[in-house]
């Protein structure tokens, strides 16, 4: 199973997850995020971190030529579509760049379960919403048969719950290890650990 520390902004926290060494560290370039970083300080962020994590960055409704430069630039690796994009979007983003793109879905009925399904990204995130620290309804996405990422309103305390409960490909965190508004590091190393822990024992 994968991990996915999302919203860093700051050198410690680089720092702090080149110590913990997960799979993905995310960069948030919504603007009217809190944890917004813009594309120059997540280059100068980037030269801190370890070559093997790969960094994700995170965008909503963005210029698609925006998105295709910081891939193909390499200040991120991955694009993560947070926003409104369309098959249509990601089709247009794949003639600009090969580079992965992951899909985000609210889940907050059934009738969003499709578009999961069908979804030509080449990875999904099931989340509750737009970084709204909330967790939604595990046992809506239980049909779900493809690998997926889950997100919303995990912590240190409810991440092993949700592994046991989903097994999901991988888990994304973001306000759950905060404290004021800015990444914790004993948060950071209690939820990375546990993940770990919770992985191994279940196979």
């Amino acid at each position: 199973m994968k991990i996915k520390l999302c919203g860093l902004t700051r050198p410690e926290d680089i720092k702090c997850a080149n110590r913990l060494n997960p799979d993905y560290i995310g960069f948030v370039f919504a603007k009217k995020s809190k944890r917004y970083v813009s594309p120059d300080n997540a280059f100068k962020l980037k030269e801190l971190l370890l070559p093997k994590i790969k960094v994700v960055g995170v965008f909503v409704n963005e210029d698609i030529r925006n998105v295709a430069i910081l891939l193909n630039s390499n200040i991120i690796d991955i694009a993560q579509l947070h926003g409104d994009e369309d098959e249509t979007y990601i089709k247009k983003l794949r003639i600009l760049t090969d580079k992965p793109i992951i899909k985000a879905f609210k889940i907050k009925t059934r009738d969003d379960l499709p578009g999961v399904k069908n979804s030509s990204a080449d990875y999904i995130l099931l989340d509750s919403g737009s970084g709204s620290g909330n967790v939604f309804d595990w046992d809506l996405i239980k049909s779900i048969d493809r690998p997926f990422f889950l997100a919303g309103g995990l912590n240190p305390e409810n991440v092993e719950e949700a592994i046991r409960t989903v097994k999901p490909f991988a888990i994304d965190v973001s306000s759950g290890i905060e404290t004021d508004g800015f990444k914790d590091e004993t948060k950071m190393s209690d939820f990375v650990s546990t993940a770990r822990n919770v992985s191994k024992r279940i196979g």
